[in-house]
């Protein structure tokens, strides 16, 4: 299902075919204001028949509650109460949520009434939610479903327009991660990016596997080298001009991960076509900047690898110099992410020379044991940073938990051999896997402010959920997008 086309109007006009109305939250739920207007135009039965079947359902006010009246036959074939909590963003967009999934199979026109006084961030909340739910995996040789058009009646222009163009995004990157990796391999993500770039009006430089033999990136080049596809990396560049800030957004690009010849188990290895969920999300973000008037000079930073077991492969055991020449000793060919990521780090600190760098990436196991699977993990090296991307991830609906960078941990990534090892040499001594990599990374970030996101357990949904879906969920475009709207120049 395509991007919903949203739109607003101050009453409703062309006739609906659904019809969702809001109703509020507490113990006795009631139709929110100005639902009644709608009704009588949409010819939907009378405010006082909705308020009796909410009496025969007493959680029907709770956020992201449906309850289906029924209706004459006509024109209006469905009439959705949608419960809206406290009316907040976080209920306002589980309560979008439920009427996109609600609608997912419907082709005629929605309509949404009970808007009347409610923010307009609760108003984008809501839009959004809708927009990411109605979301559905393409399914190979199926025909593109034509969008659902929207109305929400009201006056809400800008808040749609900035919904629709996130949701847009975040739909994007879903796209992406949830191609089978049969087709995805680092030369189409770069294709795409290139594709992406020249919509949006953005710069894009595509670095073959040649071009990064010549300036070091021996760290992408490990990675892919197992690899009968060869590495890329892509640098996607927006810049609204004028003296703004120059911020560095750098994504995990595993187009597969088999774990190399530290190979993972059989069934560990069927969500791997997602393990560049964070070089996907970085390209929608990309993609979005110049439709939402971003304040700031923006690169993006694809490092693109396929992770594979061959005769070329890298080996527990090799060493790898990377950009700038710091190396490291390879023990687990599976801990590969933060290979390719160092090098992107360290070629953003030694030649782009950001204000802040933010890496995002499906990087390791443990923090979804730690974290679960709706919050990502922080990293960052400056609290002013840490707290704004804790400011985006609760306006945006992606949150984030800040970890810590575990001193006491650092030597586990000595080695005798190299400048670091990727993983613990002795883990039964270091056990706090996602603090490790981050440790790892930090080596390569420099003195810059510098954020890190693992979203290896947000970055794929097992199920339905609130605005998610099963799949890839594009998590970090909505948190990005919110930090950069945020920004004050």
């Amino acid at each position: 299902m395509p991007v919903p086309v949203l739109s607003s109007a101050p009453a409703l006009g062309a006739p609906a075919t659904v019809l969702a109305c809001l109703v509020s939250g507490g113990d006795a739920p009631r139709p929110a204001r100005g639902v009644a207007n709608v009704l009588r135009a949409a010819g939907a039965p009378a405010e006082e028949v909705l308020v009796a079947h909410l009496g025969r359902a007493p959680a029907a006010g709770r956020a992201g509650s449906v309850l289906e009246v029924p209706v004459p036959e006509g024109a209006l074939r469905r009439v959705l109460l949608v419960g809206t909590g406290d009316g907040g963003s976080a209920a306002m967009r589980r309560a979008g949520a439920a009427v996109g999934r609600a609608t997912r199979a419907d082709t005629g026109p929605l309509a949404v009434a009970g808007l009347g006084g409610v923010s307009g961030e609760a108003v984008r909340a809501f839009a959004e939610g809708l927009a990411l739910a109605a979301y559905a995996v393409p399914k190979a040789g199926a025909a593109r479903a034509r969008p659902l058009e929207v109305t929400l009646v009201g006056a809400y222009p800008e808040a749609l327009r900035r919904a629709e163009v996130t949701a847009g995004a975040v739909h994007l990157a879903r796209d992406l991660a949830n191609t089978p990796s049969s087709t995805k391999s680092p030369q189409w993500l770069a294709e795409q990016a290139v594709a992406a770039a020249a919509s949006a009006g953005l710069r894009v430089r595509v670095r073959d596997e040649h071009e990064l033999a010549d300036e070091g990136f021996g760290g992408i080049l490990a990675v892919g080298s197992g690899s009968v596809r060869p590495p890329r990396l892509v640098e996607l560049g927006y810049s609204p001009g004028g003296r703004v800030p120059h911020l560095v957004l750098i994504g995990k690009g595993i187009t597969f991960d088999s774990g190399g010849i530290s190979l993972k188990p059989a069934e560990s290895m069927v969500a791997m076509k997602t393990d560049m969920a964070g070089a996907g999300a970085v390209l929608a973000v990309l993609a979005a900047l110049p439709r939402l008037g971003i304040r700031a000079r923006v690169t993006g930073l694809l490092a693109c690898a396929e992770n594979m077991p061959s005769g070329s492969a890298m080996r527990p055991s090799d060493v790898i110099r990377h950009y700038g020449g710091r190396t490291s000793e390879v023990l687990n060919t599976d801990a590969e992410g933060r290979l390719v990521l160092a090098d992107a780090l360290a070629y953003a600190d030694a030649r782009l020379r950001p204000d802040a760098m933010i890496d995002i990436a499906t990087l390791t196991g443990a923090v979804s044991i730690a974290l679960g699977r709706r919050d990502a993990a922080l990293f960052a090296t400056r609290d002013a940073l840490a707290r704004a991307l804790e400011r985006a991830g609760e306006a945006s609906g992606e949150r984030v938990w800040r970890m810590p960078f575990v001193e006491d941990y650092r030597p586990a990534v000595d080695s005798d051999v190299a400048d670091l090892s990727n993983v613990a040499a002795k883990p039964a001594r270091f056990s706090a896997g996602t603090i490790l990599a981050a440790l790892f990374l930090r080596e390569f970030a420099g003195d810059r402010p510098w954020a890190h996101l693992d979203i290896a357990g947000t970055g794929r949904s097992d199920a339905d959920t609130d605005e998610l879906t099963r799949g890839a969920t594009g998590y970090g475009v909505r948190l990005l997008l919110r930090w950069l709207e945020s920004l004050r120049v």
